[in-house]
């Protein structure tokens, strides 16, 4: 079972034109789908483990919250009211229904979805979750935030998410790829992936396992499309990807947090010290986005001294080291039982980290971990949104009446879709960053080394030649990118906040909507009404 919906989600009359692949292509689809044993109808079908839209935990759902940060943002932007309603929609929706062979030879009912929010520039991009919760009105907002965090960090892209509805730690890596396979076949059948429309990423549950299998499944279909390697980033190194991607989020969220802790008002706002040395950290999530987060913090003289995942947390005031930890929670997926003097939370209390005392917290998991329940109990003076949505309305405004500084999620943690942009760059051009102008540089700056060591009296070691000539490898390239990028976003954002007199959070969305109103009403309009 297949629905798509162009348009408003709500109202089916606003259905237009649909894009459906040649009939070869479909032939091909149809037979591949049999061989991964889809049937088709199958006899029931999965219901998504949360509801559409549940208030019983007294908060709105993640798409509300979005709405809500959107209205305060765009009273300031002096806007028309249905160019900012029209912003709010997400333009196309795809939802799919499919059995898939178990392990045990019986059949699996997976829902999974794809949302394109906004097509104001060309592709889509946002990552494909796999989690037993994720529903449509979840995947509705992660596009919808990622329209806002593509125009802020000026990458050119419009915003797109998918999910799939399952948990893929309780499944063997044989069935994941058939479902991955099939899941890449539904988008290909109803064009929602391509190098110049939709182009997905890695998001929580999936990985360069997953990008490598959609890559190979659009490529059989697509097996004359010079560029079809952009199909997909996040991939391996040796499936196209880029170096620096698997930390390109936590390196993100690192140097928007050394941005601000620049930022004099910010220093005044706080109390705290110049600079990212000797603070104290708290982190929420221990997963790739909150590992090496934790890890940069680490590595440039910050005392990382909580962290905490679904089944436990682990705070030690004298720091923790990150290295060993990693190593402890790879083999173990806990944090009980680590040594040294650090205080253990078991399951039932693991939220508690967000209470922890330290000067900056990072929630790097889920949506909605700060809510009116426990924001007046945080201590942390400045918050890094790491994870999407991590803050409701109400906890924001409890923050923001304590004086703490909020970086929102749409500016902290674009690492991602910046050095997504890279690579989808890099699979364009079919060269490597660097490969054709490295030994270049290098040749010019030993000629100059040569020249300083005739005229000086003291000749250069060695290392320090080393240093001095070394040219710039795919990787440094890919993190000189990133830094360039957020350093420019966090400037806009704090300018722009300055000038409406508002917080950090409704800056951001202004300088978003802005551009995405910009790039739209340059576009014009095919029909008008």
């Amino acid at each position: 079972l297949c629905v798509v919906v162009f348009g408003s989600f709500c109202s089916f009359s606003c259905l237009q034109t649909f894009r459906i692949p040649s009939f070869a292509v479909a032939m091909q689809l149809a037979r591949a789908s049999a061989l991964l044993g889809r049937v088709a109808r199958p006899s029931s079908f999965a219901a998504p483990a949360r509801a559409y839209s549940s208030h019983n935990d007294g908060e709105p759902t993640f798409l509300e919250c979005f709405k809500s940060f959107f209205d305060k943002a765009s009273k300031l932007s002096g806007l028309p009211e249905h160019t900012l309603n029209s912003m709010k929609q997400c333009q196309n929706i795809l939802r799919v229904e499919f059995q898939v062979k178990n392990d045990k030879g019986t059949y699996d009912s997976v829902s999974a979805y794809r949302a394109q929010h906004s097509m104001h520039r060309l592709p889509v991009k946002g990552g494909i979750r796999y989690a037993p919760n994720v529903d449509l009105e979840e995947v509705m907002a992660l596009a919808s935030l990622m329209t806002f965090k593509c125009a802020l960090a000026d990458v050119p892209f419009g915003g797109a998410k998918g999910g799939v509805c399952i948990d893929p730690k309780k499944m063997s890596e044989a069935m994941l790829e058939r479902i991955t396979r099939q899941y890449t076949m539904s988008l290909c059948q109803k064009n929602f992936i391509g190098p110049g429309l939709d182009v997905p990423a890695p998001d929580m549950g999936t990985g360069a396992r997953e990008m490598g299998w959609i890559r190979d499944t659009y490529q059989q279909f697509n097996s004359q499309d010079v560029d079809s390697m952009a199909c997909v980033t996040g991939k391996s190194v040796q499936q196209g990807g880029i170096r620096g991607r698997e930390e390109a989020t936590g390196l993100g969220v690192y140097y928007g947090i050394r941005e601000f802790l620049s930022y004099p008002e910010v220093l005044a706002k706080t109390g705290l010290t110049q600079g990212v040395a000797g603070k104290r950290v708290v982190i929420q999530g221990f997963g790739n986005v909150g590992y090496w987060a934790a890890h940069f913090f680490q590595q440039h003289g910050a005392k990382v001294v909580g962290v905490g995942e679904y089944n436990g947390a682990i705070y030690n005031p004298d720091g923790l080291d990150i290295n060993e930890l990693i190593k402890f929670w790879n083999a173990n997926k806990t944090f009980q039982g680590y040594q040294g003097k650090a205080h253990y939370l078991s399951a039932d209390r693991s939220t508690e980290i967000l209470e922890a005392d330290c000067d900056v917290l990072i929630p790097a998991a889920l949506e909605k971990q700060l809510t009116q329940k426990n924001a007046g109990n945080v201590k942390a003076k400045l918050i890094g949104e790491a994870a999407n949505g991590p803050t409701t309305p109400a906890a924001d405004e409890i923050l923001l009446a304590k004086n703490a500084i909020i970086i929102p999620d749409l500016l902290l943690n674009s690492g991602g879709v910046t050095v997504s942009y890279f690579e989808w760059l890099k699979n364009l051009a079919h060269v490597r960053f660097g490969r054709l102008n490295r030994r270049w540089e290098e040749q010019g700056k030993r000629s100059i080394i040569d020249l300083l060591e005739k005229v000086s009296t003291r000749p250069l070691t060695e290392q320090e030649k080393r240093d001095v000539i070394a040219g710039a490898s795919e990787k440094d390239i890919v993190y000189s990118g990133l830094d360039d990028t957020m350093t420019n976003a966090c400037q806009e954002t704090r300018d722009a906040a300055k000038l409406y007199n508002t917080d950090f959070r409704s800056a951001a969305f202004l300088v978003a909507i802005k551009k995405v109103a910009v790039a739209s009403s340059q576009s014009g309009k095919m029909f008008t009404n």
